[in-house]
């Protein structure tokens, strides 16, 4: 049966019936808290680059930035569309693949034609992650305490507990945003639209998760243990941020 699909607001929020019922509400996304105490500098200096690059290559682009005036709707989208020239959904567009396959091989079904390159990588999540045994794959889940949400890729059985298990196909050498995200859905429960239901991941550990570091087109892949204890340290600090940010009244009249 096919995965019923979460509604979203028009900023891509989920939403969510809350636990006494009522109508849907949107949840901050769990990779959005987890992403709150990064320094974006880098991020941001990267998306100029990757702008300037597509527009010296698509004159036509700079072109129709230059007609849209004062549009930011449409300039924000000619930009995304110079970035994209440029190549900077490569590795997001990549990664979302491989992360299709992985699951389509846990879940048994028919893999498609994979391309060659990407085989080995296949073949290594395969071998590697044979010691972990699936109990959740893809299930959304709701921390309703801070009103956040998202889908961890899996909750695994190792060992005779559980634990969460997300696949990374970049570089995890700062992995203070990913151990936030892994602690969120620990203390996450599973949430099921349909009936706008919560159920349990059971007894799973919150000290510690897995990451199945599947890096794209090396044809390795290994387990890699990562600290949540720590990441929810970091959540509880991101949560204080965010309420400090949206405090009102910081200022009076000067009289």
């Amino acid at each position: 049966m096919a995965r019923l699909e979460i509604e979203r607001d028009r900023y891509g929020r989920p939403l969510v019936v809350p636990p006494k019922g009522g109508k849907a509400i949107a949840y901050t996304r769990a990779t959005t808290i987890a992403n709150s105490l990064d320094d974006a500098s880098a991020l941001v200096a990267w998306k100029m680059r990757m702008a300037a690059i597509g527009l010296t290559t698509r004159p036509d682009i700079l072109l129709s930035i230059s007609a849209a005036q004062d549009d930011k709707l449409a300039v924000n989208s000619l930009i995304e569309d110079a970035m994209q020239v440029a190549g900077a959904n490569k590795a997001a567009n990549i990664g979302t693949a491989i992360h299709s396959f992985a699951e389509r091989l846990d879940l048994g079904l028919e893999l498609g034609v994979i391309p060659q390159e990407y085989i080995a990588d296949i073949k290594a999540y395969e071998q590697t992650t044979k010691i972990l045994n699936n109990k959740f794959i893809e299930q959304f889940s709701v921390l309703d305490k801070y009103k956040i949400a998202g889908t961890p890729d899996r909750v695994v059985e190792y060992n005779g507990e559980l634990f969460i298990a997300d696949i990374k196909t970049g570089r995890i050498d700062h992995p203070n945003n990913i151990a936030m995200q892994l602690a969120i859905y620990s203390r996450a429960l599973p949430y099921y639209p349909a009936t706008a239901s919560r159920g349990s991941w059971g007894e799973i550990n919150q000290d510690k998760a897995i990451i199945i570091h599947l890096p794209a087109g090396t044809g390795s892949c290994k387990l890699v243990w990562i600290d949540i204890q720590e990441g929810w340290k970091g959540v509880q600090q991101a949560m204080k941020v965010r309420k400090w940010r949206d405090q009102k009244g910081l200022t009076t009249s000067f009289e």
